[in-house]
């Protein structure tokens, strides 16, 4: 299990919406947001906490040439090489033939290719349990976690007031 050695406190919330205006008060404030889940993908949130678009296509990009690569270099290799056999008419190099299966396997190296470097980006894997915040968050409510590991407890209840009013339906305070 994956130990983050650190005291969050998470606010609850409803509605996708709520947590997007939420997200924006918050960030108004000037506080940091650890992290926000949410049960499903929330449209236009990415831009409200600033993060940067995935460079995942990219990897797709190579891992699709990378087949290509291999699946018209073993179809080359096999027809004019290891088993020159002249069937169908077909000359032994026939190009428009390796098409297919050349198309076929690019998707296949890059659909697998991204999902193998997915899992390794996010820790995910057999095996491998992640620390949650609570049960609720893949099923129906939206979170905005806040790391207070080295808060007072002043400003913890500033943060608090500040999920208060935010319209957070329930405030918790977790190590992980």
């Amino acid at each position: 299990m994956r130990k983050y050695n650190k005291t969050v406190l998470y606010g609850l919330y409803n509605d996708e919406e709520i947590l997007k205006s939420a997200v924006v008060a918050i960030k108004g404030k000037q506080v940091d947001i650890w992290d926000v889940f949410t049960p499903f993908p929330v449209h236009g949130l990415d831009p409200l906490l600033g993060l940067k678009e995935s460079r995942l296509h990219i990897a797709g990009f190579f891992y699709g040439l990378m087949g290509t690569s291999i699946a018209f270099g073993f179809m080359t290799w096999v027809f004019t090489r290891d088993w020159p056999i002249i069937f169908g008419g077909k000359p032994y190099f026939s190009a428009p033939s390796f098409i297919p299966i050349t198309f076929e396997f690019t998707v296949l190296m890059a659909a697998v290719g991204m999902v193998i470097t997915f899992y390794l980006v996010c820790g995910l894997g057999p095996g491998v349990t992640n620390p949650y915040l609570d049960n609720r968050i893949t099923d129906d409510k939206f979170c905005i976690a806040l790391d207070i590991t080295n808060y007072s407890a002043e400003e913890i209840e500033q943060l608090s007031s500040l999920l208060k009013n935010t319209d957070a339906e329930e405030i918790h305070t977790k190590t992980i």
